[in-house]
Order: C-alpha cells, then structure tokens, then sequence
C-alpha cells in the first residue's frame, strides 16, 4: 500500500482519537518499517491490518466502523491534495463513473507499484448506480466510506446498499446507490 494511506490514517486517528493513541498503536503494532512512513513509499498491507486492528482494541470503536470513518476521512484528503480529480465535477455519479478510466489511470502512471482496487460502474437509472468493487484487500468499508465521503461532498443524499459475494480470495462487492429527492 502506498505510503500516504498509511499518512492519512494516523493523521486520522490523531484527530480523533489524540497523539496519545496514535503512538500507543504504533508501539502495539508489528511494522516492518517501524511506522517511517512517506506518502511515496510502499508498504505491506498488514502494517495497515495491525494498526487498525490495535486502534479498534484500544478505541473499542469495530473494524468495520473504523473503516468506514477512514473512507470518509480519505475522501475529503483527496479532495484537497488531488483537486484537479475534482474539477468540473458535477454529482458522485460522476466522479465514480471515471474512477478506474481516468483517476486511477493517473495515479498508475505515478506510482506503477500501487495495487488499487478495481471499480466498475454500471448506470442502471438516472439516480440508480451500480459498482462493482474487487479487490485483493478485504476494505469493503473503506470503499463504503469513500463512497459516502463523496456523497458528502457534493451534498447529495444517496443510499448505498451493499451486495458482498466476497470469498478468501476475492474482495467482490457491488454497491447499489441510490439518489435520495431531498
């Protein structure tokens, strides 16, 4: 995983939870690159697995719950390192739609190592999109909290249901938004 993931993260939990607690998962977690993070480098992913796991035993806050509270975090970091991804950019639908055809080609010519999830839109209805998320890491969550960070954003009130037909190996989840009239 990319290093500013792991940024983002502890920048998270020290928001939210204090500089107390983020040091306190560091110490409590097994990190190969003793949490010498840079937003470049890359990292494995079960340095992300034990943070996460000891900040839910230390908050008592779920992983899940967790993830999904990063997913909302990291959207709105994104949209104020990365806001030429945002502009001209109308509704959620939209980002979405050219997020595997346009943003995550971008940020593949970067950094050509970085292992990013796959998403396929399908626009079912006017205010119905299906997205097929898959990917190698189990961050349904994550990708929930993106999702509606983005709803967020652009003030738009959106359900989101989940169809998760995920096994050990795959992470295979459609999420099926809805636009709610206000």
């Amino acid at each position: 995983m990319k290093g500013v993931i792991f940024l983002e993260f502890l920048a998270l939990v020290e928001d939210k939870f204090g500089l107390d607690v983020a040091d306190d998962i560091i110490e409590s977690s097994t990190l190969e690159s003793n949490a010498a993070y840079t937003s470049v480098g890359t990292y494995p992913f079960s340095e992300m697995v034990s943070l996460v796991t000891s900040l839910s035993e230390r908050s008592g806050v779920s992983i899940p719950d967790l993830l999904q509270v990063y997913g909302e975090h990291l959207l709105g970091r994104f949209v104020a390192r990365y806001p030429v991804h945002f502009e001209g950019v109308d509704s959620t639908f939209e980002l979405l739609e050219k997020l595997d055809n346009t943003i995550h080609v971008e940020v593949l010519k970067l950094y050509p190592e970085a292992e990013l999830p796959r998403f396929n839109p399908n626009r079912v209805a006017p205010h119905v999109l299906e997205m097929n998320y898959r990917s190698d890491k189990p961050l349904t969550m994550l990708a929930y909290g993106l999702i509606a960070g983005c709803a967020g954003h652009f003030g738009e009130n959106i359900d989101i249901e989940m169809d998760d037909r995920s096994d050990e190996a795959q992470t295979n989840v459609t999420f099926t938004l809805t636009k709610v009239a206000a």
